[in-house]
């Protein structure tokens, strides 16, 4: 008798031990699904593009700082919708002007969203995508100054933001011009409040800005915008899949109406993308 409950019991403790093994086989089997998903998740944000992009931040209204140090404007509020529109992590750093196409080609960067016109010299260089804003040139002078472009500015001095189209412009069409070219933009309009310029070509966008600043406000526009033919894009190395990623999200933003929120304050509604496209109508 002694012997058989022994034995019993020996059955019943191997019995007990199979039943928590396979338990736990199927508390393990229950929870795999769980950490597939965490894995799954985890792939997901690792795989999360990053795209580093590079803007200037002294050309208002479309990339400045403000008294903190951080970068604010047009194109910067540009650049956080069309990331979110692509579901990608977007790496903003200020650069030099005329580091920019140099360290894109280097690949310090991914893309340039920077007031950069689409020439065909740059064409050469880097591929553009669609315009995300219209652009041309005016002349900014003081109140009452008798200054014109018809002038050839032999006798004037006259400045430009370096390696720009307004520079580029000045150079094609006044030979003879005095003219002193700046390293950013706010150099230049130091020189001209100052005396040191007495005209100044530039991007409509940031000089009409720049006008209505208490700074701008003893200045006035001379004569009608010109050259009104350029465009601006967004900047990216030869062949790059990027420039079509950005063409989907920035016509996503146009069609949805969110382009046309962020366009509005700084430039007014009647450059909106609306307001263009009714005008090519």
């Amino acid at each position: 008798m002694t012997t058989a409950i022994k034995s019993k019991s020996k059955w019943a403790v191997l019995s007990v031990a199979l039943s928590g093994l396979m338990l736990a086989a199927c508390n393990n089997s229950s929870e795999a699904p769980a950490a597939s998903d965490s894995t799954e998740a985890s792939n997901a944000d690792s795989t999360e593009q990053t795209i580093r992009i590079a803007t200037e931040s002294s050309y208002k209204p479309l990339s400045y700082t403000d008294a903190d140090g951080k970068l604010i404007g047009f194109e910067i509020d540009l650049i956080n919708a069309l990331c979110d529109e692509m579901k990608a992590k977007c790496e903003v750093s200020s650069q030099e002007w005329d580091g920019l196409i140099p360290g894109l080609q280097a690949k310090k960067f991914d893309a340039i969203i920077a007031g950069m016109s689409i020439t065909p010299e740059r064409l050469q260089k880097v591929d553009f995508t669609e315009p995300y804003l219209s652009n041309g040139l005016i002349l900014v002078a003081k109140k009452g100054d008798d200054v014109s472009v018809a002038d050839d500015f032999s006798d004037v001095s006259v400045g430009a933001q370096r390696a720009t189209i307004a520079a580029q412009y000045i150079e094609e069409t006044h030979p003879k011009a005095k003219l002193n070219l700046y390293d950013t933009q706010e150099n230049a309009y130091l020189d001209l409040t100052s005396g040191r310029i007495r005209a100044l070509f530039s991007d409509k966008v940031t000089a009409a800005y720049w006008l209505t600043s208490d700074e701008g406000q003893a200045f006035e526009q001379k004569g009608e915008e010109f050259n009104t033919d350029d465009t601006m894009g967004i900047a990216v190395r030869k062949g790059d899949e990027l420039a079509a990623k950005f063409n989907t999200a920035l016509q996503a933003l146009k069609d949805s109406g969110k382009y046309d929120e962020i366009s509005a304050p700084y430039f007014g509604t009647s450059n909106t993308a609306a307001a263009q496209a009714a005008a090519t109508k």
